[in-house]
């Protein structure tokens, strides 16, 4: 059935006449230099055939780092299919395992183990278990070829364990969170997997397992992000950079890549946590969207405190309802045929590819690897500093009113540099203030009163307003009673042309230490700007300085 029959045929060449605007205009580049083009048609369809996932729908994963068995059997009662165990001295402890799993059915739950060094104990106490009960467990042991010696034997001695005796069970995690927590790009953390599983795979053939038996020992973690068609693109061409190593390696007919997504724990943020529901909710869509086989959702309070019981209902049933109500895994792969999906796929599955190619040939990869995700972070800092990466309900709209909050020790936020700022002005008896110079009529002013507002909220600073007045001398006597030492004029371009000099001289007189100016324009008196792309984190932090608010 042809959906657009009844519409009239149109052609690239006369969109653009209509847009009259330069299509390059209105693309982007991503941090992997793929363009993102405002539209797309079918000569954008990539000639590589697609990697499909088999089946439909996926394991609703959830994270535990506690020994609490009440919780375990609570989330596998309602709505969560697998569990990843978190074990080591600051999480759940080798001992406390057997009374964690006691009421889980380990045929039908598959358990995941995080466990670091402590993971050939782990193994060993989840076998002892399984075989008192007469079951062969499922799941991923989550050991890794590291270049460990001792790790690396007990990863592959369990690797032959599962292969010989537990179907069901895999052994190998290729864990690319790291990579994308240090900053990387999506090519770059894909790259890095597609690094570490051939190291995988070298180390168990040489042990002497065959090729389909150490494909079949690895699954991947991935990170989803609230960016929902680059999670769904990445998801997608991992499979296919994965199949491409399966076929280079002598198994063009392996099964497809095994994955494991969790919501990025970058783009979660301790300052308006609600927010996070959102976050998660897009970057778990993106997940089951993009193919993954199993999804970890995060609580919306991961950063803040350890996950409580709403915490953890609210993340269980963020998947319940995709699942079941919105039946997005009813459907297999159901981004594929889109033109831009296709195409995004297909791009980033050849840029990653040659990062790859560049880690295979370089003499040190874990150094190559460090020099290039810095300089994407330092990139993607540079963008939310501008805030041209947005962070909603901290460097976008953020709430004044909100309550100091207290963070867990955690890796690498975006959100991190204004949540410090608006720690360090929550924490001062009385909070730090600007005073925001309006001048004319609320018409005039509003709307850079309010972009100034919002920009000196994400601080954390609070505003005062001048009201209506182009009389410089009235402007500086609200300012004197304000109380602070740094003012933002706000207004038109019309109004600054006729009384911006004279506010800013008036407001130096009355005590004024700095003078902002909403907008663009030099005018003398007035020591910076305040506008949209400007380095929203230096404007915060000059002013936190100029209000002698220790840092």
């Amino acid at each position: 059935m042809e959906l657009a029959a009844e519409f009239p045929p149109t052609s690239r060449e006369e969109w653009r006449a209509l847009v009259g605007v330069p299509e390059a205009d209105l693309s982007r580049t991503t941090y992997d230099g793929l363009v993102i083009a405002p539209l797309y048609d079918r000569s954008d369809l990539p000639a590589a055939p697609r990697v499909v996932r088999a089946g439909t729908g996926w394991d609703v994963r959830q994270r535990h780092a506690v020994a609490d068995a009440e919780a375990v059997l609570a989330d596998l009662e309602n709505g969560v299919t697998s569990l990843w165990l978190v074990v080591g001295p600051d999480a759940i402890p080798v001992s406390a395992l057997r009374q964690v799993l006691k009421d889980v059915y380990l045929d039908l739950a598959p358990i995941v183990l995080d466990a670091g060094p402590l993971t050939g104990q782990a193994a060993n106490a989840l076998f002892g278990l399984a075989a008192s009960r007469d079951l062969s467990p499922r799941g991923n042991l989550g050991a890794a070829i590291s270049g460990d010696p001792a790790a690396d034997e007990v990863a592959v001695e369990l690797a032959l364990i599962c292969a010989a005796d537990h179907p069901g069970l895999r052994a190998i995690t290729v864990d690319a969170l790291p990579h994308h927590d240090a900053g990387a790009s999506d090519a770059q953390e894909l790259g890095c997997s597609m690094a570490a599983g051939v190291a995988q795979l070298r180390v168990l053939t040489a042990a002497g397992m065959s090729l389909e038996q150490a494909l079949g020992q690895l699954e991947f973690r991935y990170a989803a992000t609230d960016d929902q068609f680059a999670t769904i693109a990445k998801l997608r061409a991992a499979r296919r950079m994965w199949a491409r190593v399966a076929a280079a390696c002598g198994a063009p007919d392996a099964a497809a890549q095994a994955q494991h997504a969790v919501t990025s724990s970058a783009m979660m943020t301790a300052r308006d946590p609600w927010v996070n529901m959102l976050r998660t909710t897009v970057a778990a869509f993106a997940a089951g969207v993009g193919g993954a086989d199993a999804v970890t959702t995060q609580p919306y309070d991961a950063c803040l405190r350890p996950p409580e019981a709403f915490s953890r209902r609210i993340a269980r049933n963020t998947q319940a309802l995709l699942l079941e109500e919105a039946g997005v895994g009813h459907v297999a792969d159901p981004a594929g045929g889109s033109w831009y999906v296709e195409r995004r796929t297909a791009d980033l599955a050849e840029r990653a590819w040659a990062w790859f190619q560049e880690l295979e040939a370089a003499a040190d990869p874990a150094a190559l690897a460090a020099e290039r995700i810095a300089a994407t972070r330092a990139r993607r800092h540079d963008d939310i500093a501008h805030r041209r990466f947005p962070i909603t309900g901290v460097s976008e709209f953020p709430d004044l009113a909100e309550g100091p909050v207290r963070s867990l020790p955690a890796g690498y936020r975006y959100a991190e540099p204004y949540e410090r700022l608006r720690d360090l002005a929550d924490a001062q008896l009385e909070r730090p203030k600007v005073f925001l110079a309006t001048i004319g009529p609320l018409a005039e002013h509003t709307a850079r009163a309010a972009f100034a507002a919002n920009l000196f909220a994400t601080g954390g600073l609070a505003t005062e307003t001048a009201g209506v007045s182009t009389d410089p001398e009235q402007i500086a006597t609200a300012f004197a009673v304000s109380g602070t030492t740094v003012a933002c004029l706000c207004s038109s371009d019309r109004l600054y042309g006729e009384h911006a000099e004279a506010v800013a001289a008036a407001l130096r007189r009355a005590g004024a230490r700095r003078v902002w100016l909403a907008g663009k324009g030099d005018y003398e008196g007035v020591d910076g700007h305040l506008f949209t792309g400007c380095d929203a984190l230096g404007v915060l932090r000059t002013t936190l300085d100029d209000l002698e608010v220790a840092r």
